[in-house]
């Protein structure tokens, strides 16, 4: 097959192939690395810093290169992001060692959610409203353990383009908002590079990571950390989600 033919299907070539395996063999091997460091680390902080040690060593292997502008960011936040690709969660745990609220379902994805667990990620049932009390004792625990909690608020990832609207029922966990905890917007700008990181449509999670790993070029992300949404936008979970899109909207132009 002519290397013009495997560009278009968007096949690796040899370059990337070999990028993909060596770096599939570095991430593990920082994986094995790192688990029992946090393993021994863990019992003696409630805040595990090794976490967001590793997923920078993740961040650097995978050519991830983030530039963090905007607020600076206390112990006792909530984060209400937009999703762009899987690369969100190794950059804003290496940014602000935050944790994330996740759909139960993914209980049953195995290693998925073994990994989930370690980075005290807190599950919930969105259509389960007779949990939602036990949910905002979660996310006021997780925040108290990890200083961050971050909720991907579209609901699923978009192209990068545009935001799309944010689903107020997915902050049933946040509301009411727990005494002392601020709440703010991230937006997560992938530039130029924004076509070839997004993972949208029905395209598997491999092939994303393929597409990712292969590439020569590093990948730039600039996180915009804004100020906390003002005490009178917090009323609500309708309020908090239009006060949060909003001013990532404002930000984006």
């Amino acid at each position: 097959m002519s290397a013009a033919i495997t560009k278009a299907r968007g096949e690796p070539g040899l370059v990337g192939w070999t990028l993909i395996l060596a770096r599939s063999l570095l991430l593990v091997l920082w994986l094995t690395l790192m688990l029992p460091v946090f393993g021994l680390s863990r019992p003696f902080t409630s805040h595990n810093p090794v976490a967001s040690l590793f997923f920078a060593g993740v961040n650097c292997i995978l050519g991830l290169r983030i530039t963090v502008t905007g607020t600076r960011l206390r112990r006792g936040v909530f984060l209400i992001s937009n999703h762009v690709s899987w690369l969100d969660i190794p950059a804003l745990c290496a940014v602000t060692g935050t944790a994330f609220v996740a759909n139960d379902g993914l209980v049953s994805q195995g290693w998925l959610h073994w990994l989930c667990r370690l980075n005290d990620t807190v599950f919930v049932a969105r259509h389960d409203r007779s949990s939602v009390a036990a949910q905002v004792e979660q996310v006021r625990e997780a925040i108290g353990e990890n200083g961050a909690l971050t909720i991907f608020a579209e609901g699923g990832t978009s192209d990068g383009t545009a935001i799309l609207p944010f689903k107020s029922s997915l902050l049933s966990a946040l509301t009411p908002v727990p005494q002392g905890i601020a709440v703010h917007p991230v937006l997560l700008d992938y530039g130029q590079d924004r076509p070839d990181i997004a993972w949208v449509g029905d395209e598997h999670g491999g092939h994303s990571y393929l597409k990712i790993a292969a590439r020569w070029r590093p990948v730039r992300l600039t996180v915009h950390l804004m100020p906390a949404l003002a005490e009178n936008d917090l009323v609500d979970r309708k309020r908090i989600a239009a006060a949060a899109h909003g001013a990532l909207m404002g930000l984006k132009g």
